[in-house]
């Protein structure tokens, strides 16, 4: 590749990223042959990070880690006692300077060092060249001795902070542009690299003197007139000594002999077998993991090292089969001093297993009890915080033995903040809102919960037990052993921090054996992407949308149960009239013996094993279809009924006190299909199209300023079925923009769109969505309230009309029969339990598997849509709120709302690709208004 115009080279400070790592990481040696490579794997983290993370515009096009080949090079021949002030690199470092190349090399990245000469002067030399060439270049850097080399084309980036540095930056820190940055350091000198420089001038005072005078020689050939007296005389006394500054400081682009082209400094991807085996060669399990999982590979086969246990802790023997968990190696951490060597223990693993123990599930109003972590195989601490020593919680004493929480945050902060160890849990968005709490960001996560949903979602449950006894053949001991139940059972507060220890501790350990277990068949199992870029990016998106919540008016709320109320007592007088007599309507069986047997209405199935009839939703409404009227009352009875209790009422009580504000909880492993599911307070099942839903939604509103946006996919299950089933009628009306259900009912009624009447729009409407959902005649019959041979007659000729869609139910049923799952667009697997069964259950799994990849692909659009939100939304005032099935809210200052609405459609309507290209367009609509039901 030709390097010019378009191209971009990043020139990485290599030395730099190797200190910063040395003296940031805690010291890490090789198991086999405590060889140290902290530093090395600190260097590696940091590489892979910036390569994985430039992206778009600032993406490299090509690339270049340059080292220092030496402490001596050519400024010592001009001053001798250049950086003579500079210790020898400490001991354990030496070794791993060369390791460095080498991993740089095994990243295929050019690997470049000049004897004699320092790493500013190669990087100055090639940031010349391809800013002559055309190009752009970035110094990877924060050494202000760079900072001279700004200019056109040329910028910095200091990796720590994120920032970018140009001429303005550099501004900031000299006094002067990049062009003066020499003069300016040649006067103020530099004790660290011992350039003499001009004493007592500083920075300030040398940018001063350059801005008055022009540049450095012009200052020396007036100095006689400047008008301090002491100022004056330094610079007459050590103008040689400046000179010799000068050229000290001095990046000169044509000095160091580079030998490489640029065009060979194109940057490639790694070739993954040498990478992994330099990373198992180094024993970096974590990065080469990460590693594998980039690039679909299996990961390479390390050494187990196990940490090294606190005292009193005994650790297991490593095995190719994980023994029985025993909690023998499980200790009490009661003080920092106890806790320091399983931090460093856990520095050297690089993954750990956290499990938080609060005392109630909301995470925002939770206290913290106490900290487990497991690194490995028999080993679990726990850190006990909260323990009150048998009293109530509020009253009660403080047990004895327990570390200060303040003193456990700051000593866990940076291993929890640290890149390089991967923290483990089940469910770990939970501990990753509380952390934010405490100003803690928890990263990075990998949650086995979501291993297993990625795995076998559909199959069974996620729950820890569940997947204990499934995967590590292990059952623990029922927490009420401990805690009792009834009126003598105390909370997991009151135990003693020695009692509590072992159930903490347990769970911890069984999170990371599983870990172990369930990430090496990712894949193999083909899902390594559903989990990374589906399940597990989602994780802070959802913890962020939580903990900000939404605001609820209470008054508003309080008038519509009133109202409901009221509405209710009506509906229950007509039911009381017709029945001819009063019984609790909310009783099956009472509503049962008045249906069937006062009314002698037709008897339908029984509900489960108590024998009694059912009064199910599907049997009222089938009775109501007949004509009968008490069936009807009562189904209005229940909707109402639910709307005031579920919501009018509830809703209230869900008001966080402190913020103010409702906070909803997402399940991220709830529906086979990928779906959300809201809880505590559940916002998925608010009514949509009725009255009384979006009633309801007039109480979310926006703070004064501020406006409630919503954007709402326009029927994205029927154009992914447009796409899967290859459907040409419905894909060209879907691109043309028509009238979807208006055009079905033109293929099937014959009637032209222009002159199609609402009721006829309404059956293909109801028929368009039935057969997502893999409706009956039965289904639809009851949906339309018409004759069941009328309904088999409209299915059979939605068919006709559209043939593909059969092709493609039966290929998907064949699929699943043979599988036992689905798998959507994007490679989720839906399991599909009971598909190849008998009767009504072969009849459910059916339905199952024909719309779980419509259903899925349609959650997992909106999942890649959340995902990459934040990012696009950034730097406006806005927040995403809510996720309700294919809808997101938002929050925004009123100024903000129309780049909201097109930043944010945009991200919308992209969001399937590039995974996949579909074949009908995405459409988003939106709105806003102070009220959710205003922006809906």
């Amino acid at each position: 590749m030709t390097f010019g115009k378009g191209s971009h080279l990043h020139l990485i400070d290599g030395s730099a990223f190797i200190f910063r790592a040395y003296h940031a990481l805690p010291p890490l040696t090789r198991k086999t042959d405590g060889l140290p490579v902290g530093a090395v794997a600190g260097f590696c983290n940091m590489l892979w990070k910036y390569l994985e993370e430039a992206r778009g515009d600032e993406a490299p096009t090509h690339a270049a880690v340059v080292f220092d080949h030496s402490a001596r090079t050519f400024r010592n021949e001009i001053y001798k006692d250049y950086k003579a002030n500079r210790p020898d690199p400490p001991e354990d470092l030496r070794p791993q300077f060369p390791l460095t190349r080498e991993a740089t090399r095994a990243f295929n990245v050019a690997c470049l060092e000049v004897e004699d000469f320092e790493a500013d002067d190669i990087i100055a030399a090639l940031a010349c060249q391809a800013r002559n060439a055309g190009g752009r270049v970035t110094i990877v850097s924060s050494d202000k001795d760079l900072m001279q080399l700004v200019g056109d084309g040329v910028e910095m980036l200091d990796p720590m902070k994120d920032k970018r540095i140009g001429r303005e930056e550099v501004r900031e820190k000299f006094g002067v542009y990049p062009e003066k940055v020499t003069d300016v350091q040649a006067l103020a000198g530099d004790s660290i690299d011992n350039v003499p420089g001009a004493p007592g001038i500083g920075i300030k005072t040398a940018a001063q003197l350059i801005e008055e005078y022009g540049d450095l020689e012009t200052l020396l050939a007036r100095a006689g007139e400047i008008k301090q007296p002491k100022r004056r005389q330094t610079l007459i006394d050590h103008a040689e000594n400046i000179r010799v500054s000068k050229r000290l400081v001095t990046l000169d682009c044509d000095s160091a002999p580079v030998d490489m082209t640029l065009e060979s400094l194109e940057l490639r991807e790694p070739d993954p077998a040498k990478l992994l085996d330099f990373l198992a060669e180094m024993q970096f399990r974590t990065l080469a993991n990460r590693v594998a999982q980039r690039f679909d590979a299996a990961p390479p086969k390390i050494e187990e090292p196990l940490p090294a246990p606190a005292a009193g802790a005994t650790a297991a023997t490593p095995a190719p089969e994980l023994p029985p968990i025993d909690p023998a190696g499980y200790v009490t951490i009661r003080d920092t001093e106890a806790l320091a060597p399983w931090l460093a223990a856990i520095a050297q693993q690089g993954e750990v297993a956290i499990d938080l123990q609060l005392d109630r599930l909301d995470e925002l109003q939770a206290e913290l009890i106490g900290i487990a972590l497991s690194p490995g195989v028999g080993l679990g601490a726990y850190i006990p915080l909260g323990h009150n020593g048998g009293g109530d919680g509020l009253f009660g004493a403080a047990a004895e033995g327990q570390m200060a929480r303040a003193a456990a945050l700051a000593a866990l902060r940076p291993m929890l903040e640290d890149a390089a160890v991967l923290k483990l849990g089940h469910d770990i968005k939970r501990d990753a809102k509380f952390l934010a709490r405490e100003g803690i960001r928890l990263a990075p996560a990998g949650d086995v919960m979501l291993l297993s949903y990625a795995l076998a979602g559909g199959a069974h449950g996620h729950g820890l037990d569940e997947l204990a006894g499934l995967h590590l053949n292990h059952t623990r001991a029922p927490l009420k052993d401990l805690l009792g139940s009834g009126k003598s059972a105390v909370t997991f507060a009151a135990l003693a921090p020695e009692t509590a220890a072992r159930p903490a501790a347990e769970e911890a350990e069984i999170v990371w054996r599983l870990w172990q277990r369930l990430r090496p068949q990712l894949p193999a199992s083909r899902v390594t992407t559903v989990y990374e870029t589906l399940e597990r990016p989602l994780i802070p998106v959802l913890a962020q949308m939580e903990s900000r919540g939404i605001t609820i008016e209470p008054q508003q709320l309080s008038r519509m149960s009133g109202e409901f109320g009221q509405k209710l007592a009506g509906i229950e007088d007509e039911i009381y009239g017709i029945a001819g007599e009063r019984f609790n309507i909310g009783s099956p069986k009472q509503l049962g013996e008045i249906l069937f047997g006062k009314l002698g209405f037709a008897q339908g199935r029984k509900a489960g094993k108590s024998g009694a009839l059912s009064t199910a939703v599907d049997v009222l409404e089938d009775l109501a279809a007949e004509g009968h009227v008490l069936p009807g009352r009562v189904l209005d009875w229940r909707a109402v009924s639910k709307l005031k209790a579920t919501y009018t009422d509830a809703l209230q009580t869900y008001v966080n006190p402190d913020t103010g504000r409702v906070h909803t909880s997402y399940a991220i492993a709830g529906a086979s299909t990928g779906r959300l599911a809201s809880t505590e307070p559940n916002l998925q099942n608010i009514p949509i199209r009725t009255e009384e839903g979006r009633r309801i939604r007039e109480a979310f509103v926006a703070p004064e300023g501020r406006r409630i946006v919503s954007l709402d996919y326009s029927q994205i299950e029927l154009r992914i079925l447009a796409h899967v089933a290859d459907i040409p009628a419905l894909k060209q009306a879907f691109r043309e923009g028509i009238d979807i259900h208006a055009m079905t009912a033109s293929q099937m009624f014959g009637v032209p769109v222009e002159r199609m009447d609402p009721e006829t729009r309404r059956r293909a409407k109801a028929i368009n969505f039935g057969v997502i959902y893999g409706i009956s005649s039965f289904g639809l019959a009851r949906n339309l309230r018409i004759p069941r041979a009328e309904a088999q007659a409209f299915i059979d000729t939605y068919f006709q009309r559209f043939p593909e869609i059969r092709d493609y139910m039966e290929r998907t049923v064949e699929e699943a029969k043979r599988q036992g799952f689905v798998t959507t667009l994007f490679g989720r697997r839906i399991y599909v339990p009971g598909i190849e069964s008998k009767g009504p259950a072969q009849a459910g799994a059916r339905r199952q598997a024909i719309n779980a990849p419509i259903q899925g692909a349609a959650a997992d659009i909106i999942r890649r849509a959340m995902i990459r939100m934040p990012e696009a939304i950034a730097g406006l005032p806005a927040e995403m709120l809510l996720q309700v099935h294919d809808e997101l809210v938002f929050e925004a200052d009123e100024a903000a709302v129309e780049p909201l609405i097109e930043r944010a459609r945009a991200v919308m309507a992209g969001a399937a690709e590039p995974a996949v290209k579909l074949s009908v367009p995405l459409v988003v609509e939106g709105g806003a208004g102070r009220s959710w039901a205003a922006a809906h």
